[in-house]
């Protein structure tokens, strides 16, 4: 199946869904200060303080202020209780219900720990290094920042939807997670949906994106059957949105034009239990999709790519 005959899913009866990531598209901005990186690529700049107390209004003129009782001026509990902040309700949406897990791929640490690392762990059809490093543009900008600020964009746009939402790091941890630890973390949140977000480091000239999905794998602690064919599903589903919300073309060096590529070597699929797909955005070392991925705004429509078909998935 190419690409560009992915049909559009049937939505099933329900409450109409907020026009949302349609509304992104349109716009070509960020939602929310927190999921907009800036142009390099980096974590977005700190929100401003959540709950901060507002000040109280001043008392009238000639009006004495009542002094407070001896335990009310002095219990910390009571000032604690008074100044912490009401928490914010999650989103309800069409995803409410829902559990999505996102793997930024890499980890802008690993660098830094490849003794870790290198370390082999078993993916089912043999081993493999518990991570890499993985790849960077030309002029220094790491793939590893590229996934996070796509998946944090990405999670922005699923909670606004309702969707429960786990990224399984967060530039909070020195390096990895491992391979076969990304995937038992899709496995235990019992994740209805997985992405692994990527970007490749072909030749020059090689461009496009492509979605890996999983192949037929049983053994060492392996078992695929479940998984093959709704994550096909899941992958066909982003590769036909992914090329409406960006303009990319599907690899022209991988998977015959349509987008998709099956293997049976990435212990991230292979562990899974869940349906599971990876995206390569596109190729870091070819200059024209170099200029694709380190622009903010083409990094928001590719998170709103892979969130239409994650939604259509979902949704079918």
């Amino acid at each position: 199946m190419r690409y560009d005959e992915f049909a559009p899913p049937t939505p099933r009866p329900g409450p109409r869904r907020r026009p949302v990531f349609a509304a992104v598209a349109l716009a070509g901005a960020c939602l929310t200060a927190a999921g907009c990186g800036g142009g390099d690529g980096g974590p977005p700049p700190g929100d401003a303080k959540a709950g901060a107390a507002r000040p109280s209004a001043p008392a009238s003129p000639g009006t004495p202020s009542p002094r407070p009782s001896a335990p009310e001026a002095t219990s910390p509990s009571a000032a604690s209780t008074s100044a912490k902040p009401k928490p914010k309700p999650a989103a309800r949406g069409p995803l409410t219900g829902r559990t999505v897990v996102i793997d930024p791929g890499h980890n802008p640490g690993n660098r830094d720990h490849t003794r870790e690392i290198n370390t082999q762990v078993a993916i089912g059809t043999g081993h493999k290094e518990c991570d890499t490093t993985g790849t960077a543009t030309d002029a220094g900008y790491a793939e590893a920042l590229f996934t996070l600020d796509v998946s944090r964009r990405l999670r922005t746009l699923l909670e606004g939807e309702g969707a429960k939402v786990v990224l399984t790091q967060d530039g909070d941890r020195p390096f990895g997670p491992c391979v076969d630890e990304r995937a038992r973390i899709g496995n235990a949140a019992g994740a209805d949906a997985v992405v692994s977000v990527h970007a490749d480091g072909s030749a020059t000239g090689n461009r496009g994106f492509h979605v890996i999905l999983p192949a037929a794998v049983s053994g060492g602690g392996a078992d695929t059957t479940k998984i093959v064919a709704p994550s096909r599903e899941l992958g066909e589903r982003i590769a036909g949105n992914f090329v409406r919300a960006t303009g990319s073309a599907p690899s022209n060096y991988i998977g015959g034009d349509t987008g998709l590529d099956t293997r049976d070597d990435l212990g991230g699929l292979n562990l899974s239990t869940v349906p599971k797909v990876f995206i390569e955005c596109g190729n870091m070392r070819d200059p024209r999709d170099a200029a694709l991925l380190t622009s903010a705004s083409w990094r928001q429509k590719a998170a709103l790519g892979i969130a239409e078909g994650i939604n259509s998935y979902l949704m079918r």
